[in-house]
């Protein structure tokens, strides 16, 4: 089967190209993030400059995704996502919180790594790959352990470049 170039380079994406450090947060001793309602509004903040739409409607599309199910994957890890008509492309924010904060994830634990991803409604493969990618990052203790380690924003981003340049 022949690709179009699109898919080809949608398949080359890293989360590097869609994540910032400015859209980044380590929140190392609990004072931004408390509670699910915290980190869904912050990932609003932080995503929607990149998105070119307000907070408020990635806050609420969130809040809606959230509840069909809760993105709280297991292992203290959760991936809110959500899709937008005006997206252009996927942004993705990342919310480092060592302390955990109650997300009724999966498995019943607080979550402590949240990765925020908002992508086009009409680009659903391009958002799953986008899914799988963070869930592969993620699926390593170690990597786990390193990223809420991580003493600044520059620090995780640059955590996460080098774990995709290894495993390309």
């Amino acid at each position: 089967m022949i690709e179009s170039a699109s898919q080809t380079s949608a398949d080359r994406m890293r989360l590097s190209d869609i994540l910032s450090p400015s859209r980044i947060l380590v929140d190392v001793d609990g004072s931004f993030v408390k509670t699910k309602a915290d980190v869904v509004r912050l990932l609003g903040e932080m995503l929607a400059p990149a998105l070119g739409t307000n907070p408020e409607t990635i806050e609420h599309l969130l809040l809606e995704r959230e509840k069909l199910q809760s993105t709280g994957i297991g292992d203290r890890v959760a991936i809110p996502h959500c899709a937008l008509d005006v997206a252009e492309g996927q942004a993705a924010a990342l919310i480092l919180c060592p302390r955990g904060v109650e997300f009724e994830a999966i498995d019943g634990d607080p979550v402590d790594i949240i990765f925020g991803v908002v992508g086009p409604k009409r680009a659903t493969g391009e958002h799953l790959r986008t899914l799988a990618r963070i869930s592969r990052l993620l699926r390593d203790e170690q990597t786990r352990v390193r990223l809420l380690a991580s003493p600044n924003p520059q620090s995780a981003y640059q955590l996460i470049e080098a774990h995709e340049a290894a495993t390309h």
